[in-house]
Formats: C-alpha cells, sequence, structure tokens
C-alpha cells in the first residue's frame, strides 16, 4: 500500500509511526507550519517525517494547485488524514484510487466537525474515543473503518482526555491496517441522523458564566484548561483564568454565597448560579493561558477586598 499522508499534531505523529510500523509505503507526508500564535504544545509531524527518513512538504492550503500536483506525482494508492487542520477538496482525494481515509477524535457519528474533545468534555460525556472513516465532501459523514472507546472521568480535563484519544487513534490504526492492505477494508454505516455535529470554539468562548450550574462551569473549566486558553473571568478591568479545579461538596461553603469567585476558609471557591461550589486550585491572571501569572490566595483576597 502506497500512501500520502496529511498529518499534524500527536495524532498525526503516532499514526504516521503506526504506517511506518505496519509496512505501508509512505509516498509524502504534507503537514503544516508552526503558527507565531500558537501554543506548541504538540509533536511536530515534520520532526517525525525527518526521524522516520519520508518526504515531507509544507502545505497550508489543500487547494493550491501545486500540492495538487505534489500528491498526483506521488501515484497514492490511499490518502490518510490525521488531524491535518483543513478540509482536503473532493478532486484530490479521488487521486487515491483505493480511498480516502481520516482519523476523527470521537465516537463517529457523535461529535462531528472541529474540537470533539473539548466539546464532549465541556457536556459532561462519558466517553470518547478515536474513529478511522472514509472521508467525503461532506465532514466526518464516510463510513467507518474502525473506532475505540476511552472513558472521560469526572475530572479529567480535555488535555487528559486527548492524551486518551491519541492512544486510541493509534491502537485504531493499527488494528485497521491488515485488513486495509489486504483490500478488505471493513465498512461500517455512519448514520448522521443519530450524530451531533460542532463547529470550531474561541478563547472568548472560555468566558465564565457562574450563573450557569456549577457542574457546567466546571465542565467549561475542564473543557479549556491549559493547554488551551483557559476558562476566564473579569474583575475589575483584570483577567482571571481558572487554570486547575476541583468540584466541592456544597456544604464545603457557606450558604447564600453569590455566583463568582470568593475566598473561603483560605481557599479559593468559585459558585454556581445554583449555590454549588468549586474549588480553584490554581489561578492565574493574564490574557490567556500562555501569558498569565499565578495569584496566591491572599493576593486575590485583596483584590476582591479592593473591589468592594
Amino acid at each position: 500500500m502506497r500512501a500520502v499522508v496529511f498529518a499534524y499534531h500527536n495524532v498525526g505523529d503516532r499514526c504516521l509511526r503506526v504506517l511506518h510500523a505496519r509496512g505501508v509505503d509512505v509516498a509524502l507526508v504534507v503537514t503544516h507550519r508552526d503558527r507565531p500564535d500558537e501554543n506548541i504544545w504538540f509533536r511536530r509531524v515534520a520532526d517525525t517525517a525527518a526521524e522516520l527518513n519520508l518526504s515531507f512538504i509544507y502545505g497550508e492550503d489543500p487547494t493550491d494547485p501545486a500540492l495538487a500536483e505534489a500528491v498526483r506525482a506521488a501515484k497514492p494508492d490511499v490518502i490518510f488524514s490525521f488531524y491535518y487542520r483543513s478540509m482536503i477538496p473532493a478532486d484530490l482525494l479521488a487521486v487515491a484510487p483505493q480511498g480516502a481515509f481520516n482519523m476523527h477524535g470521537s465516537l463517529l457519528p457523535k461529535y462531528r466537525g472541529r474540537v470533539p474533545v473539548n466539546w464532549a468534555v465541556l457536556r459532561g460525556e462519558e466517553e470518547t474515543g478515536a474513529t478511522l472513516h472514509a472521508m467525503e465532501a461532506k465532514p466526518d459523514a464516510g463510513y467507518i473503518v474502525d473506532q475505540t472507546s476511552v472513558p472521560i472521568l469526572p475530572d479529567d480535563t480535555a488535555g487528559e482526555v486527548f492524551e486518551k484519544v491519541t492512544v486510541a487513534a493509534e491502537q485504531t490504526l493499527w488494528r485497521a491496517l491488515p485488513a486495509m492492505m489486504a483490500g478488505q477494508t471493513p465498512k461500517r454505516p455512519n448514520v448522521l441522523s443519530e450524530g451531533s455535529y460542532f463547529s470550531g470554539r474561541k478563547p472568548e468562548d472560555g468566558r465564565i458564566d457562574f450563573s450557569q450550574p456549577a457542574a457546567a462551569v466546571y465542565n467549561l473549566i475542564r473543557a479549556v484548561a491549559p493547554p488551551y486558553p483557559g476558562a476566564f473571568t473579569d474583575i475589575g478591568g483584570r483577567r482571571f483564568i481558572v487554570a486547575q479545579a476541583r468540584r466541592l461538596e456544597p456544604s464545603s461553603v457557606p450558604a447564600g454565597l453569590q455566583p463568582g469567585l470568593h475566598v473561603v476558609d483560605g481557599r479559593i471557591v468559585a459558585v454556581g448560579g445554583d449555590g454549588g461550589a468549586i474549588r480553584v486550585t490554581q489561578l492565574l491572571e493574564g490574557p490567556n493561558a500562555d501569558n498569565a501569572s499565578p495569584v496566591s490566595v491572599q493576593v486575590f483576597q485583596n483584590i476582591i477586598t479592593a473591589k468592594s
């Protein structure tokens, strides 16, 4: 099997290694350059390709005629996409006679679209996973080849779940490849009506609405905790990011506290609209989690005292 691989991020790194280990002839790797505004907390696929002695190019725009020509020149049997950021056009997918396949970070048909791990944590799911599926013009809509589930524990952050999903992606591809290489690719229906689609998220989506129940506030904190931008609130013109937290029993804080951040018994506590409480174990001050400094309990007490 000869392949062209579009890949990025940790899933791209691990799945590229799986292809190499299974003996797939990777003719070309297409990846992204680092963006200057990006927090690079993940592995670079270009480094992986160089380590494995594979040819690679940078391709930000899959509609670029030069990129399309490079893919055609590689004469792939299959095309793989592993966390490549852009949709690959249908005419480019058609270059591969044995099909084009994507690794998606959810249990399709659930959570089609962007940042599926973050959405799953935000919505309080207890399970997610990785799905290898055929690519079509419509995102995450082709038949399912294989998938692997992982649990989302009650205190898992999206970063921790993403680590599990990366392993699930590796396992899924490793298991699926022998049949694919033998020309017997499994095909399971991807029933879109039984699933869901979500768009991308922006840093502003991390703003905490303390009128929401504490469980929803806690899910938001987990869903965007570092290495993502972080859940935040503004107090007196200053931005505070809740980087780490844990749920508290309602009886552990005084009744009647207004929704928002407080200092109670030497702890920073977030109170939701239902009176539920969350202990903030790391509070940062700054524009985002990448450019912020820790705030101690005493300093935060002084800030909210001065504001009041």
